[in-house]
């Protein structure tokens, strides 16, 4: 790579900031990372790291040891009726090569993303630009030129030439629709199903490291568990029935309308669904963090087009499979390994990424049986059913072992065989 090979990667959670990390790697490279958002967003769910996701996180030094001082350390998953007694309580393997419902890397997206940062900000040929996002991209492949010339909306960036454009920003990408011509909900499979995540300044879970959900009828379930400081941080997820499309309209549109809408539309749709339900909807309201997202699948018939990648949910979200952060830091070690294998040829690189990654992503797209249903039904009697279901695991470790094999492959341990890639820097 006798060149300087320039990179823009869009997007600075989680996939964006791991893809920087194994790119800036490169020899003669220089990454550029921008972020919308004028700073990192504060909030989001605990996310897992699990299977090939705990590989790469051991193949970047000082990494876990980071993971694990910022870890929440939930020792059990809990089940509540409406007087907030406890009726199931799942807890941790104690293994992180084969994990329960609750992970042995448990996280907040926040946190996680926080971390990779740190350890990529220092990088000389690193730089990270908030606040700034793509207006248009222009692909030179038809004209035989392998640059992709882009524009950006609020001029902190001068528009320019970049040898490769890594899309990391999330289901709805509009990166992707821009490289690959496609619409932004193109390639997105709905699952008819959406989760809000927010702090809340009361403490629901008594001072235990545990998460603790409720659920009502109509597929509305509300979790707490504690925070690295005070107060708990909360999650609601609704799940409609599939046929019911004019539920998910409402939720999409409020969400365009901002969070106060949002915030307004997920405390009308959780009002007085027991429990510490209301309560905690009103200190929603006035929740700094709350953040909130569909839950989808991205499937994409190909990883690349031109010189413009996906990695992480832009170009294979999971859904609810327990999979997708281990996809985002997957793909980000797979995309900078192959490139730097094929001596710095990013068209042989991007070929590799695409054939590594699928097995990987058919793997751990694998929606369990019942998923996302199960975890809030629509009836008492479905309510009914998966509480016996679950009472029946922690009971059972011998059905746990059987309910995991039909569960997400992300359960299991690494068996993707990912290559110790040997870095060639400058």
């Amino acid at each position: 790579m006798s060149q300087p090979t320039k990179i823009l990667i869009v997007g600075a959670s989680i996939a964006g900031p791991m893809a920087t990390y194994f790119l800036s790697k490169l020899p003669n490279s220089t990454i550029t990372i921008i972020e919308r958002h004028p700073s990192f967003r504060p909030g989001g769910q605990n996310v897992d790291i699990r299977t090939a996701g705990v590989t790469v996180m051991r193949r970047i030094p000082g990494m876990e040891e980071m993971v694990r001082e910022r870890m929440i350390h939930l020792h059990a998953f809990q089940l509540v009726g409406n007087d907030g007694k406890v009726f199931a309580s799942m807890k941790t393997s104690g293994n992180a090569e084969q994990q329960s419902l609750v992970s042995e890397f448990e996280i907040f997206r926040d946190e996680l993303s926080r971390i990779l940062f740190e350890l990529t900000e220092r990088e000389e040929n690193v730089e990270y630009v908030f606040g700034e996002e793509v207006a248009a991209l222009h692909q030179g492949v038809e004209r035989g030129e392998k640059k992709v010339t882009v524009e950006f909306r609020n001029g902190k960036l001068p528009t320019g030439e970049y040898d490769l454009v890594v899309a990391c920003d999330g289901t709805n990408s509009k990166t992707r629709a821009m490289g690959f011509g496609c619409g932004v909900r193109d390639h997105v499979l709905p699952l008819n199903a959406w989760a809000a995540y927010f702090s809340v300044e009361k403490d629901y879970v008594d001072g235990e490291r545990v998460g603790r959900m409720h659920t009502s009828v109509g597929g509305r379930s509300l979790a707490c568990g504690p925070t690295l400081s005070t107060g708990n941080r909360v999650t609601a997820f609704a799940v409609h029935p599939r046929h019911d499309k004019e539920s998910m309209g409402l939720f999409r549109a409020a969400q365009k309308a901002g969070d106060d809408a949002l915030k307004e539309y997920v405390a009308r749709h959780f009002k007085g669904t027991g429990w510490h339900s209301d309560e905690i909807l009103e200190s929603m309201m006035r929740s700094t963090d709350f953040y909130a997202s569909e839950w989808a699948q991205v499937k994409v018939p190909k990883l690349y087009n031109g010189r413009v990648v996906l990695v992480g949910d832009a170009g294979y979200a999971a859904g609810p499979t327990g999979g997708g952060t281990s996809l985002a830091m997957t793909g980000g070690y797979f995309l900078a390994g192959e490139i730097c294998e094929g001596g710095g040829d990013i068209d042989a690189g991007l070929e590799a990424y695409e054939k590594r990654m699928a097995p990987i992503i058919a793997d751990l797209q694998k929606i369990p049986p019942g998923i996302p249903g199960i975890m809030a039904p629509q009836t008492r009697w479905g309510i009914w059913l998966r509480n016996i279901i679950f009472v029946l695991i922690t009971w059972s470790s011998g059905f746990f072992g059987w309910l995991s094999k039909q569960f997400a492959s992300s359960f299991g341990k690494d068996k993707y065989g990912l290559p110790d890639y040997k870095w060639k820097r400058v």
